[in-house]
């Protein structure tokens, strides 16, 4: 291939290259001279398309290096560009001939020393404290005793089983573990993804929303503990419902996510430490405060005692109180009597006073009846009377002279309803009466019956009567009587008691004839002592 280099003069000898091939030329010469490269500088502008390409610059104090990493090696690359970082990165030299420019492929990137990668993340530490992300006002106190503890860490580490072994020495709880790298490129989506799967379930679900969440690592490296300085954890940590204990590295060790949590363990032992007590202690401290609260009800109720006994010797008794008044009713009781005596005296008087008021008053009254009487009666006479009995049937005719007999015959009708109504209200209320003393007479007689003697015979009694008819209730009675009567449930029976005198009446059994059939024998009611 002709280059620009040969010797050849003159116009018509020179080679002619097209742009590409031009570029083409360029690139190969690159590519074959330098290869795989390693290059030192400082992040300058990243842009992260939707493509999942990553381009950005390299530049030192005089020069700039455009950047690419394919989204295909971002996977691989080690560490994301971010501006301002001092990195190492290698890979190879290309062209981008449509804008006549030298590229850097990056495949691999790690950070120019720990001084560069402390230089970053006090950066990156006041941006984000600069936003309230490490506020004091954004923690939450973490819970006393938690029913269910959520882990986010590796689950084939020690550290998982270091945290299981103390939750089990000092309080066991169910405990909750979402697995996740803890290095690596994978380590900040995992666990930024972990705590906030764990702030989405809801409290009352299927799996048991955690009480209190733990985010552990172990020792390592800057570099290893890179990835708990993401910002995508710390966000996710800030803004986390459920407390969060961050125990990341060792004591040395310190993270951007310990100042977002709400609590920072220098271990992942001492984060369950920090995240249940010791049951032993607890029950410790219930006993001392369960005989403490004792002592105390026992002293406050003996103090009220001796308060209300105090108070009850500064009350007067309760004779000295009703003193005052007894005294007083019995003022009042003896002066009592002559008081009525007095009221009765003065109302006598004025009733003697009224009566002779009332007599001469009377008396002309009943003169004044007595003569209008008379007049009445001198006026009277027979011609008057039947005057009188005329104008009456007069009026009377008068008023019937209107009323036909269709007018009788519904007033009639009317009259008959009424007293139709009448009739049954009446037999209705008779009826209702004649129920109700019908069941006050079933009640009588059900409480006669309750009352009575007549079923106490049934259960085996007896009631014994003397020759008068009157009930025998001693012993030194019977024996002295010469005819008893016995009542049983289904009759009577006379007998005589042993040593009474003989031809006495023979024993008889109350509904029996006294006919026919032979004499009963005459048994003994009493023994002999």
């Amino acid at each position: 291939m002709a280059s620009l280099t040969d010797t050849e003069t003159g116009p018509g000898n020179a080679p002619e290259f097209t742009v590409s091939d031009l570029a083409g030329a360029i690139r190969r010469t690159l590519e074959g001279a330098f290869g795989r490269v390693r290059v030192r500088g400082e992040v300058g502008r990243v842009t992260r398309p939707r493509s999942g390409h990553l381009y950005y610059d390299l530049k030192d104090d005089r020069n700039v290096i455009n950047c690419t990493t394919w989204k295909g090696q971002v996977a691989g690359l080690g560490m994301e560009p971010e501006e301002g970082l001092e990195v190492i990165v290698t890979g190879r030299v290309g062209t981008y001939g449509p804008h006549s420019r030298y590229t850097l492929n990056v495949e691999t990137m790690e950070a120019a020393g720990q001084g560069a990668l402390m230089a970053l993340l006090d950066k990156r530490r006041r941006a984000l404290a600069a936003e309230g992300l490490f506020s004091a006002e954004r923690k939450c106190p973490l819970p006393l005793l938690p029913e269910v503890i959520g882990v986010v860490t590796s689950p084939s580490g020690a550290v998982i089983r270091d945290i299981l072994h103390r939750l089990r020495d000092r309080f066991p709880r169910r405990v909750l573990i979402w697995p996740v790298a803890v290095q690596g490129e994978r380590c900040a989506p995992e666990v930024a993804l972990a705590i906030k799967g764990f702030n989405a379930l809801p409290p009352g679900g299927p799996l048991p929303r955690p009480d209190v969440l733990i985010v552990a690592r172990g020792g390592g490296a800057l570099e290893d503990l890179w990835g708990f300085n993401d910002e995508r954890i710390v966000r996710a940590t800030a803004n986390s419902a459920i407390p969060l204990i961050s125990a990341i590295g060792h004591e040395t060790d310190t993270t951007l996510i310990d100042h977002a949590a709400d609590v920072r363990a220098p271990t992942p032992t001492a984060a369950a430490e920090l995240a249940v007590p010791v049951r032993l202690d607890l029950l410790g401290r219930v006993q001392t405060h369960g005989a403490h609260l004792a002592h105390r009800v026992v002293q406050a109720i003996g103090w009220r005692r001796q308060r209300l006994a105090d108070l009850g010797r500064s009350l007067p008794r309760i004779e000295a109180l009703l003193d005052t008044p007894r005294q007083r009713l019995d003022r009042a009781v003896v002066q009592l009597g002559p008081a009525v005596r007095h009221s009765m005296q003065l109302r006598r008087a004025d009733a003697v006073r009224g009566a002779f008021r009332l007599g001469p008053a009377w008396a002309a009254g009943r003169a004044a009846r007595h003569s209008r009487l008379a007049r009445l009666g001198a006026g009277l006479t027979p011609g008057r009377l039947l005057s009188g009995l005329r104008d009456q049937r007069r009026q009377l005719m008068a008023e019937t002279r209107g009323l036909t007999p269709g007018h009788l015959a519904h007033r009639v009708r009317l009259a008959r309803q009424r007293l139709a109504e009448v009739k049954g209200r009446f037999a209705r209320a008779s009826a209702t009466l004649f129920e109700r003393q019908r069941a006050r007479l079933d009640a009588l007689e059900r409480l006669r019956q309750t009352l009575g003697y007549t079923r106490t015979l049934r259960r085996g009694y007896a009631v014994l009567r003397g020759e008068q008819g009157g009930l025998v209730t001693l012993a030194e009675t019977a024996r002295g009587a010469g005819r008893l009567e016995i009542e049983f449930a289904d009759g009577r029976v006379d007998v005589v008691p042993a040593g009474a005198a003989p031809g006495g009446p023979r024993p008889r059994k109350s509904g029996t004839s006294g006919g026919a059939g032979p004499p009963l024998a005459q048994g003994r009611l009493f023994r002999d002592d």
